[in-house]
């Protein structure tokens, strides 16, 4: 067992939960949420029983506090949580259409965790783990991208895997168009990248074997392509496969693949290492599709934190799985390292 250092922002959601008319005026309604897609990442795996420590920025404001006291709540470790004393902390209003999908207006102009330093990283804090993981989303300004920079290469000192979930946010890059090229030397210092599916052709231009070629040859071993309640496409060096998860009723989509790839890491660090799974594809398979079901009961619930799932909530749905996906390697795993 081992822990997982989760890098990035953590932001309030403030998720439209409803509208009324007032005095002739459509007023919408939101509901604060914490949120932030690594810190989301941090909590999934935390509900699990994993350990997570997140790193990270926010305001010395009241959502800096209510983010703080969230983060602890689920026993994720904030001992490197930073606070600014005069950036505000970041915040996203999430609109959701009739389909329950989500559009995003983001406040985040000089936000607490866009002007982390790289000299306030500490190369102690990534002792004792085996993980980083991070997104895309501390990569949108140059100084925020040195940052990032500057945590992976302290990871890779201490020997530590490195995860990414692409999760681009196109509003958030200057003039709306983000860099292909920076996301994309980011996803070749990785071992594990989770894309969504408009996210994998954005950066592979529509190449994807070569796309995927020029990734496995620069170091990744596992690179999944996520599609909403769709198939989930998965390729290694050596193999590639399709699962799809299960069906549930979709209440916002705020978390489901921050349940995913906290579902993975779970495994990764708590039960499983990359390199074995990665020598058994029955094995691989079906820690995806656990990982499917998290991110499945993540969208049924509304918000984030909150919404994913306890391990015995994830147990009771993975275990109603078709029996061919229960693969009896994993779920000796699961056995021994869960119940």
């Amino acid at each position: 067992m081992s822990i997982v250092v989760c890098y990035g922002e953590a932001l309030i959601d403030f998720l439209q939960t409803g509208a009324q008319e007032i005095d002739g005026l459509p007023i919408n309604e939101f509901r604060q949420f914490p949120g932030g897609a690594p810190a989301n990442a941090a909590v999934a795996l935390a509900k699990l029983g994993g350990e997570a420590k997140f790193v990270g920025q926010v305001g010395e404001d009241k959502f800096g506090d209510f983010l703080a006291a969230s983060l602890n709540r689920y026993q994720v470790d904030t001992s490197c949580l930073q606070r600014h004393p005069t950036a505000p902390t970041a915040l996203a209003f999430v609109h959701l259409d009739n389909n329950r999908e989500r559009s995003f207006t983001f406040f985040r102009d000089n936000s607490a965790d866009l002007v982390l330093k790289s000299e306030q990283i500490n190369a102690d804090w990534f002792k004792d783990a085996t993980l980083l993981h991070l997104c895309s989303n501390t990569l949108t300004t140059k100084a925020a991208a040195l940052t990032t920079q500057t945590v992976v290469d302290l990871a890779k000192v201490n020997q530590l895997s490195v995860s990414i979930d692409v999760n681009l946010r196109a509003n958030l890059w200057p003039a709306g168009k983000v860099d292909v090229d920076l996301v994309n030397r980011f996803v070749k210092q990785a071992q594990l990248v989770k894309f969504a599916k408009e996210e994998f052709e954005l950066l592979s231009e529509g190449h994807h074997q070569s796309y995927l070629t020029h990734c496995f040859n620069a170091g990744c071993k596992l690179i999944i392509v996520t599609n909403g309640g769709h198939d989930i496409a998965f390729f290694t060096p050596h193999s590639h496969g399709i699962i799809t998860p299960p069906s549930v009723n979709v209440v916002d989509t705020t978390a489901g693949g921050d349940g995913f790839i906290g579902a993975l890491l779970y495994v990764l660090s708590q039960l499983v290492s990359l390199d074995v799974l990665l020598k058994n594809f029955s094995l691989l398979r079906a820690a995806l599709f656990f990982s499917s079901c998290s991110g499945a009961l993540a969208v049924s619930k509304a918000g984030a934190f909150p919404a994913l799932p306890k391990r015995r909530e994830l147990l009771d749905l993975f275990s109603q799985q078709p029996q061919e996906l229960l693969d009896p390697d994993f779920m000796e795993y699961l056995t021994n390292g869960i119940l």
